[in-house]
C-alpha cells in the first residue's frame, strides 16, 4: 500500500557527473506539506539532488519516487513547480516577462492555444510576486532581484503541489527576498510542499520544518533547523569542497517550464 503522504522519497541515492560522484546514498523523504531545506556547502550535492529529482540528472544508483509513482513512470509533471538557479535559467532569452510566465503553463496546456484561464494564471502568479506591472517588459531589461521572481511564478502558474527552488535568494536584493519569501509563506499556507536548496536560512528560516545537510554527497543531518546549524558546519567551514556546486550546468527546457 503506497503512502499517501510521501510526496518524494530517495532511497539511496547516487549521482555522478561525468566520472567524479556527487550523491554517495543519499535517503530523503519529503512529506504532503513539509517544507524542507536542503543545506550544505558549495559542491556537497545539494542542487545535484534537486536536479535529481526533476529527471535532468540520472541517478546511478537508487530508487526515486514522486507522490508514490516510480520517476521513471511518473508523467504528471504539472504537480512541481521547479525553480533552477537564477544564473543557468532563461539568461538571454529575448522574451517578454509575461511570455516567460506562460511558459510554465504548458505542462497543463499540452501546447495548446491558451484560453482566458491560463491567461488569468499569469497574471495571477505576476500579481503574487510583484511583477504584474512588467508583464510587458523583455525580461533582459529586469534586475536578478526581479529576474528571479519572474522565474518563481513561471514555477506558481500551474498551481503546483510541489515547489522545489534552488537556492531563490541567492544575488537577490533585499526588498525581492522579502517579496519571495511573503509569496513562499503564501504558497505554504495553501498547502503547498516546498524542497529548498539555500546557502543559508535567510528569511525563510521561519517557514522551514526539517534542514537536511549534506556533506561531500552524504545526508550528515536529517531534524530540525536550527540543531542543523548549530551541529553542522555549513557554508564557510572546515568542510567546504573545493569543486563548485555542479548545479551550473544548462538546465533542460521543456520539462518543467
Amino acid at each position: 500500500m503506497k503512502d499517501q503522504d510521501t510526496v518524494i522519497s530517495l532511497r539511496g541515492a547516487g549521482a555522478a557527473l561525468g566520472a567524479r560522484p556527487v550523491l554517495r546514498g543519499v535517503d530523503l523523504t519529503v512529506r504532503r506539506g513539509e517544507v524542507v531545506a536542503l543545506l550544505g556547502a558549495n559542491g556537497s550535492g545539494k542542487s545535484t539532488a534537486v536536479r535529481a529529482v526533476v529527471g535532468q540528472v540520472p541517478l546511478t544508483s537508487g530508487e526515486l519516487e514522486l507522490f508514490g509513482t516510480p520517476q521513471r513512470r511518473f508523467r504528471d509533471w504539472a504537480r512541481i513547480g521547479y525553480v533552477p538557479q537564477r544564473t543557468t535559467a532563461a539568461g538571454g532569452v529575448p522574451a517578454t516577462v509575461r511570455e516567460i510566465v506562460a511558459s510554465g503553463r504548458l505542462s497543463r496546456t499540452k501546447l495548446k492555444w491558451p484560453g482566458k484561464a491560463d491567461r488569468d494564471a499569469v497574471h495571477r502568479a505576476l500579481d503574487l510576486v510583484g511583477m504584474a506591472d512588467r508583464a510587458k517588459d523583455c525580461v533582459e531589461a529586469l534586475s536578478g532581484g526581479q529576474h528571479q521572481r519572474v522565474l518563481i511564478a513561471r514555477a506558481l502558474v500551474a498551481s503546483p503541489e510541489l515547489l522545489i527552488m534552488d537556492e531563490p535568494m541567492a544575488g537577490v536584493d533585499l526588498a525581492s527576498q522579502e517579496v519571495l519569501a511573503e509569496t513562499l509563506r503564501g504558497q505554504v499556507a495553501a498547502g503547498a510542499t516546498v524542497l529548498l536548496v539555500l546557502h543559508e536560512l535567510g528569511p525563510l528560516e521561519p517557514l522551514i520544518d526539517r534542514a537536511v545537510v549534506l556533506r561531500d554527497g552524504c545526508v550528515v543531518h536529517d531534524g530540525p533547523p536550527p540543531e542543523a546549524v548549530g551541529q553542522h558546519a555549513l557554508p564557510g567551514h572546515d568542510h567546504v569542497h573545493p569543486h563548485a556546486d555542479p548545479a551550473a550546468e544548462p538546465v533542460r527546457t521543456g520539462l518543467l517550464t
